[in-house]
């Protein structure tokens, strides 16, 4: 096991600087290489940080001997190219979500994964989240009985963002649905498993991406009903309804700080704070991997990938959502 597992990071973005700051508490992590087109980009980000190496191409970075895992925190559209070229020059990947934009992209990631025999994982960072994975025990463990009904949305005013950003920009495959829809189905993907059948209603923007996405999954037993929007902002709260009980996660629930559980016409809140922003528990959990030879986690599985991005897929089938790129 190494001292310390050295991190590289593409992409030099918000998330980028969010992630670093949460590395920064995995005492067995650290940041030795960024790198993007730019180098002047790179060199700040690099002096902010206090890397040890900055690269004026992915490439060079991707081929540093430095370097034990990549961080791939680029835009949609570039997750799968990099990735792969990743991987095809020997590194680790966690890959921000959604991992491809299609299951062409994710299916593609995963044969270069197993190829080159190296880790690969989707950052989906919620499923790491403690409250959330608490929320995930009791829910098996039978607390509020068989499940029912799942409520939960994710949504924020953006219409006012420059219409050629990541989220308004179908050539940067934007929209609702992969940017935060992402978020409410995997909760129902989490707790229900693969609807059973999928029915889906979306807005559009004068670009062609969703602004808005309502969704119902259906279960032999069971229904959630969930939503996406770039138009207004929602309160973002999430439900989970058993035959015994319920079990809330509170405003901003994909990062939740906690959860409450309601029995017997009884509330018990329960906190359950997170270290930094949350993306600590993520980069632990692909140390933990690591250090063991691990090439996928067991907790959010390259199969899990692959289901939430066959959802996704479903979709933008129903709502006819194609971007250009897909022509």
């Amino acid at each position: 096991m190494k001292e310390k597992i050295r991190w590289g990071i593409v992409g030099l973005g918000n998330i980028a600087q969010k992630f670093v700051h949460d590395l920064n508490l995995v005492p067995d992590g650290e940041l030795v290489a960024v790198a993007s087109r730019d180098i002047r980009k790179a060199e700040r980000f690099r002096e902010l940080n206090n890397a040890k190496l900055a690269f004026g191409s992915y490439d060079e970075l991707f081929n540093s001997d430095d370097v034990d895992v990549v961080y791939i925190a680029t835009p949609h559209t570039s997750h799968a190219e990099l990735s792969i070229r990743a991987m095809n020059s020997g590194c680790n990947v966690l890959c921000e979500k959604p991992m491809g934009v299609n299951s062409a992209e994710v299916e593609g990631m995963i044969a270069a994964a197993r190829e080159n025999d190296v880790f690969l994982m989707e950052a989906l960072w919620s499923r790491f989240n403690p409250a959330i994975r608490k929320v995930k025990e009791l829910i098996d463990d039978g607390l509020i009985g068989e499940i029912s009904y799942l409520n939960a949305d994710f949504a924020f005013y953006a219409l006012d963002r420059n219409p050629e950003g990541r989220l308004l920009n179908p050539l940067l495959a934007g929209g609702s649905l992969l940017d935060i829809g992402i978020y409410p189905i995997f909760l129902a993907y989490l707790v229900l498993g693969y609807p059973e059948k999928i029915l889906a209603s979306s807005k559009k923007h004068r670009t062609g991406v969703d602004i808005q996405t309502s969704l119902i999954f259906e279960y032999s037993n069971a229904q959630a009903i969930l939503y996406s929007g770039l138009n207004s902002n929602s309160e973002m709260k999430a439900e989970i309804s058993g035959t015994m009980g319920n079990i809330y996660l509170p405003p901003r629930w994909h990062e939740a700080q906690g959860y409450s559980i309601e029995k017997n016409n009884e509330i018990e809140n329960i906190e359950l704070s997170t270290r930094g922003k949350g993306y600590e528990y993520e980069i632990e959990e692909v140390h933990k991997c690591l250090n063991k030879g691990q090439k996928e986690s067991s907790l959010w599985s390259l199969k899990h990938t692959t289901d939430l991005i066959r959802i996704m897929d479903e979709i933008r089938k129903q709502t006819e959502v194609v971007f250009p790129f897909e022509q």
